[in-house]
């Protein structure tokens, strides 16, 4: 399978923030932990100039495999401006000479500094059945007009996040334009069988998020009621292998799959100080190829 990371384990959220880490320092730092492949994160956070962003990855050895829509919230709202928001990252996307375009159905029901509920964390049958026409039709337009193919994330405190919404939403969109960006540790987070949704659902794996989570701060974090991103400022997203799922299992499960599968190095740690992901990347990266990656 081929490895990569992106922004998110440089603690990387938004396009703008100054707590970040300089994105010129992320790619340099990137290629000094032993990567190749690059997925870009937030749209605006590196240059969206495709010239310009080929020429600064080439520089470092580092080649493209997504595009990341992130902050335009899920299908089932407003779909203009969802579609909108996708069409830049799609056009980006396709210019630098990546196929896949992970969509990151956030904000989603909590803001995740307050901890405070937007919406309910349940769809009711009309929004859930926008959510699935929608999530065809972009992916369909994604497939016809770019080329590319649209790998949908489950993410925590959005209405597809557990095994059964997973399942649910694959049981009803479009295998030909919708398959999954598996986030292990999202999922894990809300205490899915990831190994056992690789195996019952083979050919819905589009790409993966591998992370892991720490199960004591996530059980906390369910038991007293945390927003994720509170959760995440606990120290919830933890390094290999101190966490769950067990990455040996998950390997195992994904080794059936088609040997390009992109697999991508995540760690939530927003904010985080600009000297701490490196050395993780670094350990991360070396314990991941010592599992066979």
């Amino acid at each position: 399978m081929l490895l990569g990371s992106c922004p998110d384990s440089w603690g990387v959220w938004y396009a703008s923030d100054p707590r970040q880490t300089p994105w010129n320092r992320f790619l340099d730092e990137l290629a000094a932990a032993g990567y190749s492949r690059l997925e870009l994160g937030p749209y605006g956070y590196l240059p969206t100039d495709p010239g310009r962003l080929l020429d600064e990855t080439a520089a470092r050895g580092l080649t493209i495999v997504a595009g990341t829509v992130a902050g335009a919230g899920g299908p089932h709202k407003d779909f203009a401006f969802v579609l909108a928001e996708t069409r830049k990252v799609a056009a980006l996307t396709q210019a630098v000479g990546a196929t896949n375009l992970i969509f990151v159905p956030v904000p989603g029901y909590r803001d995740d500094v307050t901890g405070a509920y937007t919406g309910s964390p349940s769809l009711d049958s009309a929004q859930w059945q926008a959510l699935i026409d929608n999530s065809n039709a972009l992916g369909r337009i994604l497939f016809e007009e770019y080329g590319l193919s649209l790998r949908f994330h489950p993410h925590a405190d959005y209405q597809v996040e557990t095994q059964a919404q997973t399942e649910r939403f694959l049981e009803e969109t479009d295998p030909r334009y919708v398959s999954l960006c598996l986030d292990i540790g999202h999922l894990a987070y809300r205490a899915a069988d990831v190994p056992g949704m690789i195996r019952k659902y083979p050919d819905r794996v589009g790409y993966v998020h591998i992370k892991q989570m720490d199960p004591v701060i996530a059980a906390r974090a369910a038991d007293e009621d945390l927003a994720f991103g509170q959760a995440v400022a606990q120290g919830v997203s933890v390094e290999p292998p101190s966490g769950s799922p067990d990455i040996p299992a998950v390997l195992a499960a994904l080794s059936h799959l088609d040997p390009a599968l992109v697999v991508v190095v995540e760690q939530d740690m927003y904010p985080v100080d600009a000297d701490v992901p490196l050395p993780i990347a670094r350990r991360t990266r070396q314990y991941l190829q010592s599992q066979g990656l």
